[in-house]
């Protein structure tokens, strides 16, 4: 099985030194592209800064923008027959990015946000036979904002997990199909969810020849 993990954060530049971000740590993505390897799988990780060490056997994709995970992540899903999309990537941009720094003038300053592209929903697009596997993050009326980002990014199936997840060590998820049936329901360690993940998929991913 060949498969493209996205992990970790992106960052949006304001000026050279300051940039919007989240508090993603990548830990789930790493932990699916370790587990990935431990099932023999060939695995292209396109990943945000992060300061957590790759797993060993990993083709390694380093981006800082939104802009940069999509063009890695378009480029490398040519090769792949699927593709599980962790990454929190950053939803707006300055419209403009300033060169040099900011400085402070004693007065309020104004800046125009725009969305960044859409890497999951790109890459649903071309899906194609290949199978995608989204993650949503969900606080407020959670199955229900999975579902929705599900159909319309085009996904296989979503992983929906809680803001307690991010930078934490362990997970609590549930694994959605297109008709919002639970498929799969883990809680504990990332590691522990990521082979669960992982093995799923193993049994039961459409066929892409």
């Amino acid at each position: 099985m060949r498969v493209l993990i996205t992990a970790g954060p992106t960052r949006e530049y304001l000026d050279d030194v300051r940039y919007l971000t989240n508090a993603s740590s990548g830990k789930m993505g790493y932990a699916l592209a370790q587990a990935a390897r431990e099932a023999g799988w060939d695995v292209t990780l396109v990943t945000g800064p992060v300061e957590v060490a790759p797993p060993a056997g990993c083709r390694i994709v380093p981006v800082l923008t939104t802009a940069e995970m999509l063009a890695a992540a378009t480029s490398a899903f040519k090769d792949c027959e699927g593709v599980i999309a962790t990454a929190a990537v950053c939803d707006y941009q300055p419209r403009e990015r300033v060169a040099g720094k900011i400085s402070k003038t004693g007065s309020p300053i104004t800046l125009e946000m725009i969305e960044t592209d859409d890497v999951l929903a790109a890459l649903g697009r071309v899906k194609g036979r290949r199978w995608v596997m989204g993650f949503a993050l969900e606080a407020q009326n959670p199955r229900e904002n999975a579902l929705q980002k599900l159909r319309r990014k085009n996904c296989n199936w979503i992983v929906l997990n809680g803001p307690a997840a991010v930078g934490a060590d362990e997970n609590d998820v549930e694994l959605l199909d297109p008709v919002g049936e639970i498929q799969g329901q883990w809680t504990g360690a990332k590691l522990s969810i990521a082979r669960n993940l992982i093995a799923w998929i193993d049994r039961h991913h459409p066929k892409s020849t």
